[in-house]
Parts: structure tokens; sequence; C-alpha cells
């Protein structure tokens, strides 16, 4: 992995929304957590709603220009994705891959970023971080706001961990160590057959998602299941599936019910109820980074920055 620089008090932190508008009254908030954090925002035209488009945030040309330019902007220290929402795997074709290569920076944000994770990984080679974002949780609580400032500045290694009373739990037993990747299971399974596809040999995968009826999480899994993506990967992490709920209670399978018929088969050591994903409490992941899987004993641990 191209090595990714940390921030720091006065970095200049490009704000950008490749996917969702941002609505005008969260603007200013987010704006707030860059300068509450010590860094010096600097918003970018897709972060205004001015420039929205459909329900993008802006063009697909214009929200490609925001990301080229600010990895190209040598005073530019970091990018700050504002929010997730939708569309930014439609900007996959646009992006400036050899300049971003040239220009390795501090990336962060999930949800729908996770198109953008799985393209800075694979195609570039460059860490990035699942975590926050500033217009989505502007007042983030306390534990989300100390592994969001781990990931920012440097700090993000060793042990990851739960809060207080909120356990992981072994899926399957054993132990694995690879590279992280995942993040969103929407996209993730949107990007099979591009040339974006989420490559899970040898790697550690992880999958979260918010607001999909059981049987949709079943069929995106599936659909990685039979695509050979759990075979390929070393060890499976599952966080936050928040909202996901069954269309028709009465006759449906639960996602513990689904994780055991899709995923164990596998035979990879996996842990669920990471907390991380779409959940106000949440911890950052860096994506590409090593780390070592004990699902036996529930643990998770990240190596120094490689």
């Amino acid at each position: 992995m191209i090595p990714v620089k940390p921030l720091f008090p006065g970095a200049r932190v490009a704000l950008v929304a490749p996917a969702s508008a941002v609505p005008e009254e969260r603007l200013q908030g987010a704006l707030d957590l860059v300068r509450r954090l010590g860094m010096e925002p600097v918003t970018y035209p897709s972060c205004f709603f001015v420039n929205r488009d459909g329900y993008f945030a802006a063009s697909d040309t214009q929200r490609a220009e925001d990301l080229n330019r600010a990895f190209a902007d040598p005073d530019i220290d970091g990018i700050w994705c504002i929010r997730g929402g939708y569309g930014a795997h439609r900007l996959q074709p646009l992006l400036d891959t050899e300049t971003i290569r040239r220009n390795p920076k501090w990336f962060g944000g999930y949800s729908d970023i996770t198109a953008l994770h799985i393209f800075l990984n694979q195609i570039c080679g460059m860490e990035t971080y699942h975590c926050t974002m500033p217009s989505t949780e502007p007042h983030p609580n306390e534990y989300t706001l100390g592994w969001l400032e781990k990931a920012l500045f440097g700090r993000l290694s060793g042990p990851l961990t739960n809060p207080a009373g909120q356990a992981a739990v072994t899926l399957v037993p054993g132990q694995a160590a690879g590279r992280l990747c995942g993040g969103n299971l929407s996209l993730i399974a949107a990007s099979l057959g591009t040339p974006w596809e989420i490559d899970t040999r040898g790697k550690i995968l992880f999958l979260e998602d918010i607001g999909e009826k059981t049987y949709r999480v079943d069929s995106m899994l599936t659909q990685l299941r039979n695509a050979g993506k759990f075979e390929d990967c070393a060890g499976i992490l599952l966080g936050a599936w928040t909202d996901c709920v069954p269309e028709m209670p009465e006759r449906t399978l639960t996602l513990k019910e689904i994780f055991h018929q899709l995923i164990v088969p596998a035979g990879k050591p996996a842990l669920m109820d990471l907390a991380c994903g779409h959940c106000d409490t949440t911890l950052a992941l860096p994506m590409g980074r090593t780390c070592f899987l004990d699902a036996a004993a529930g643990a998770l641990t990240l190596a120094e920055e490689d």
C-alpha cells in the first residue's frame, strides 16, 4: 500500500460530496466539526446544495472533478467525504488514477463511499479510512469521536474494541490475518462484474448495511457467495445492520439465520456485531491495512501502518 500521511492541527481538509447532496442546514455543522478537530475545512462545489443534480450532490463530472482536484492540489492535506447517500460508483470511470497515485492523501467516509474505498485501495493501492462523516454526524459521541481522532491523526493501530457492554459475537471460530476490505454490502454487491469488482483474496472482508429488508440482505450475500468472495477471503467481519428488518415478520429468516446459511459454510473465521457502520456509536477502520482476527476470542487487532 502507498503510505498516507496522517492529518495534523492546521491541516487543510477538502470536503467533497461524491454521492448525495448535503442539506443546506447541515453544511455549517460539518464545517464546525472540522474546525473543532483543529483543522481547516476547504469546501468544494459538490458540497453546496445549489449545485444539486437530481438525487446527486452535483453532476457526475463535477463530483469527479472535485475529487481529482483535491488529490492534485498540493495545499490540500486530506479529503473527507461530507456525506454518503447514492452515486459514488458512477464516478469510478472518471477518476484520474495516475494523479491520485502520485498524490496519496488521507481519505475518509463510509456508506456509499465504499465504492471509492474499493477504487482507492485496489486501483491506486492507497490506504483509506472507513469513518464517520461531518454532515452525517456533526456531533459524534465520545466513543465515535475517539476512534475518529485516531483515524485522522495517525493513532489507529492495535486492538479494536467495541463499547463496554456491547460484545462482538463469534460466528465461526478461528484465526486469520489479511488486509481489510469491504464496507457497505449493497455497494460491494454492485461492484461485481465491473472493472472495480472487490477482490477479497486473502483479505478480511468487512460488511454492514442500512435500510435493507432481510431478503435483500440474503440476496446480496448470496451474490457474494456465488461469486466466490467468501471462499476467497481469509476472514469475515460483520458490523451494524441498521433498520434491516423483515418485509413479512411472520415468515422470514433472521439475519443470524441468513449469516449461518450463507457465510458459515465457507468455514472462514467470522465475527459479528462489530460496532461499525450506520450507527451513532461506531469504530473507524483503516481499509487496506493488515489486521489480525481471532474470532473465537472476539478480538480484532490492527497492524501498524504498512
